[in-house]
């Protein structure tokens, strides 16, 4: 079961979500809220998965309670504005539904969720011993993810791109529709992969130089996904990237 609240100043959008909430059976709506205070303080005190939030509120934007919390929930980003997306992208939400919300892509959302939220539940810390049978980083061909009771021999020419999930990483693999979720931070990540193959080009994208077609000012292309470029990590994504290449 998924513990969520929702929080929005508008009465009748949270009476919305209450209805669809109530139709999904993995769904336990705990509370909502209409103050951002009120929300925050009940975090502190309670368990909870998701987090329904409108980005449109008066004293404190939905996008700026997301970045007090850290990404340490779950987050659907609610608006009856198109022109967040993007930034709600960029905090790793896991999805944006427009207002008036239909319970049909209501679904679609919450069934995102409830996969993030058994990958996370199965998902454990890379084991040390990684790095103890490659100590020589420049020449580790494979790295090892524990999920569940599985342990997973991943190449690395395989990993086109991590992309981060509050205090977990996900890896997306070519050839393959599902993604493995580890319990590491950016820079963690970027400790144990071999050193020159891969850069950090924003706070939630480590890529694999090796998988990048197309660079442009704020975006690179790995196979068919454009991946946004931050802006204080371009300078040393393209100096490292020239260097690569010059050297290929």
């Amino acid at each position: 079961m998924i513990n969520c609240i929702a929080l929005d100043d508008e009465p009748m959008a949270l009476e919305v979500i209450k209805l669809h909430a109530s139709k999904v059976s993995f769904l336990a709506l705990k509370q909502t809220f209409r103050d951002p205070t009120q929300a925050l303080n009940y975090l502190q005190h309670n368990e909870v998965d998701l987090i329904f939030l409108d980005i449109n509120m008066p004293d404190l934007s939905g996008i700026d309670f997301a970045k007090i919390i850290l990404q340490k929930y779950m987050i659907i980003f609610t608006t009856a504005y198109s022109e967040y997306a993007l930034e709600s992208y960029e905090l790793s939400a896991i999805d944006y539904l427009l207002k008036p919300i239909d319970f049909k892509r209501f679904m679609v959302a919450t069934n995102k969720a409830l996969e993030y939220y058994h990958l996370r539940k199965t998902a454990v810390t890379l084991p040390v011993e990684t790095q103890e049978l490659t100590p020589d980083k420049t020449r580790q061909n494979f790295v090892l993810i524990k999920s569940g009771t599985q342990l997973h021999k991943i190449k690395i020419d395989d990993i086109l791109f991590v992309e981060s999930d509050g205090n977990y990483a996900n890896f997306v693999l070519q050839n393959s529709d599902k993604k493995l979720l580890a319990r590491l931070s950016m820079p963690e990540v970027l400790e144990f992969l071999p050193n020159g193959l891969f850069c950090r080009i924003h706070k939630s994208y480590i890529v694999a130089f090796a998988h990048i077609s197309t660079i442009e000012k704020h975006q690179v292309k790995v196979k068919e996904l454009w991946l946004p470029i931050g802006k204080i990590y371009r300078e040393i994504f393209l100096k490292e990237a020239n260097k690569r290449w010059n050297n290929d």
